[in-house]
């Protein structure tokens, strides 16, 4: 598979990539705008207790995932790239301004770079996320911690968000 320029390596790579029935803009808007981003960016019934979008290059992404026991797991992240309603990468490797990240703001956490992708279709958007990593061995935790399963279900949540009208 390759995305404009990028060719995945299905050693290093996971990818999701699926067609929904909502409209690229609003999707855009899912991921850039913080309001609508805690409504779906965990599975339920994990929440988003914080976030902070700085929505350009060498920006912050910064969230704050709570498990339903309360225990909370920061992750800290810089966009590399932002592209409106067509792509949106950022990595957990970088710290806002491309600082690199030091080991111990990122112990509980993998790195990796994700790259979303959006493109507008005849029945609403392709939607492609290739989550990026370092060495096989990333991958695969990536993989064991339920990647697909877990961004599936936080696409479900977001097209859910939007024909409920709670991005709009």
């Amino acid at each position: 598979m390759k995305i404009e320029g990028f060719e995945v390596n299905p050693q290093l790579d996971l990818v999701l990539d699926r067609t929904v029935d909502v409209p690229v803009e609003l999707v855009w808007k899912a991921w850039t705008e913080v309001e609508h981003l805690v409504k779906w960016f965990v599975p339920k019934p994990w929440s988003v207790a914080h976030c902070e979008v700085d929505l350009r290059p060498g920006g912050k992404f910064n969230t704050v995932m709570r498990s339903p026991e309360g225990q909370e797991f920061p992750g800290s992240g810089c966009y590399l790239e932002v592209l409106p309603n067509k792509r949106l990468v950022w990595t957990s490797a970088l710290l806002p301004g491309f600082r690199p990240a030091p080991k111990a703001v990122n112990t509980h956490e993998l790195l990796f770079t994700a790259v979303i992708s959006l493109e507008a279709v005849s029945k609403g958007t392709r939607y492609t996320v290739i989550a990026i990593h370092p060495d096989p061995e990333t991958c695969k935790a990536h993989s064991d911690m339920g990647f697909t399963d877990g961004w599936g279900t936080c696409l479900d949540q977001l097209v859910e968000c939007i024909k409920n009208g709670e991005i709009a």
